[in-house]
């Protein structure tokens, strides 16, 4: 958000420690706390005035009839941009992140871990998306004749990954037409993924298969059976932990939003949404209120970060909490959960 240029450094000061006061003790802040707070020698009619032009400009408000003012969505962005000071992880903190995360073996074991451990340090909810990477393509197929009706499929993929599977035929088939038709599939599926693979091989069957010989028939039945259902397997899309944590800010209170919060949780479709838009940022990247997209999300901040294997962005991770949340201590544990994550995800790489 740009700077407007009437916000002079004694305005930028006052709503720092206006932002800083109501994220620690969930109160309006009137002017004379907040005189006292500044560390400025002014008057709290002083500080009345700059108030008002901060509320004027949109940076805070008064809710209901409340003398004192809070921040707005545009007063935590400008804060969080410009102003939040950023405070070291706490030593205990870094090193429960890195015991958990070396101690897990399994990538998804990790990933898991991730998310409870964003969630219990920061007393938030953690999220953590699966990796996605981009679908792996096929390098060789081969068949290997295991018995008169039964083949072993292997498939190599292009990140050195090596799919296996075990057909069953309906005849007898011999290692020259194994050899055969292996060739045949090679010169039509290297490169493409398994989705592609299959849609170039009902393809073929659909314009040519007046013309094909029995050898190519077969080629085509046993390539469909190689790379039938592989690949397929969905994984959990994302990890959620410490849903109920939110039920313990005032900001988030009403049942009717915790609710919908909680639905979200559930179908994790508009928190997929929002992690997809962080995964090729650079860095932490934050949602303040309606700039997540998401109405359910208003009164909610997301701070993610994403996380890397060999190099590519797979995955983003974050918290998601009330727009009163301590940024200060949050965005580090965010950003350095990614790098540990990035960093346990590469060392269990084969």
């Amino acid at each position: 958000m740009k700077q407007p240029p009437e916000l002079n450094e004694r305005a930028r000061h006052i709503l720092k420690v206006l932002v800083e006061s109501y994220i620690q003790d969930g109160q309006p802040v009137g002017s004379r706390s907040l005189a006292r707070a500044s560390g400025l020698d002014l008057s709290a009619a002083t500080i009345r005035n700059v108030m008002a032009d901060l509320e004027e400009m949109g940076y805070i408000r008064a809710p209901h009839t409340s003398a004192g003012r809070v921040p707005t969505s545009q007063g935590y962005r400008l804060f969080v941009d410009a102003l939040v000071s950023i405070k070291p992880l706490e030593q205990q903190a870094l090193h429960i992140l890195e015991g958990q995360l070396k101690a897990e073996r399994d990538p998804g074991a990790l990933i898991q871990s991730a998310s409870s451990l964003l969630s219990g340090i920061t007393r938030l909810t953690g999220v953590v998306s699966m990796p996605r990477r981009n679908p792996s393509a096929i390098r060789q197929i081969e068949f290997l004749r295991l018995s008169e009706r039964q083949v072993l499929a292997i498939l190599v993929m292009n990140r050195n990954e090596v799919q296996n599977r075990i057909i069953h035929l309906d005849g007898a088939v011999s290692s020259g037409e194994l050899q055969q038709a292996a060739n045949f599939l090679n010169e039509r599926l290297i490169g493409k993924d398994l989705q592609q693979a299959r849609a170039a091989l009902l393809e073929e069957m659909r314009q040519h298969s007046e013309d094909m010989n029995r050898m190519m028939l077969s080629a085509i039945e046993l390539g469909e059976k190689a790379v039938a259902d592989l690949g397929d397997k969905p994984d959990e899309d994302c990890v959620i932990a410490g849903e109920t944590n939110l039920m313990g800010y005032d900001d988030l209170s009403d049942i009717h939003k915790l609710r919908e919060l909680f639905a979200a949780f559930t179908r994790k479709r508009d928190i997929l949404s929002l992690l997809d838009k962080c995964l090729q940022a650079d860095g932490v990247k934050i949602f303040i209120g309606r700039e997540s997209g998401q109405t359910v999300f208003d009164d909610c901040s997301l701070v993610t970060a994403p996380y890397m294997v060999d190099g590519e962005q797979l995955g983003v991770l974050g918290v998601i909490g009330p727009k009163r949340m301590p940024y200060e201590r949050v965005i580090p544990v965010v950003d350095i959960t990614a790098r540990l994550l990035s960093i346990a995800l590469n060392s269990k790489q084969p």
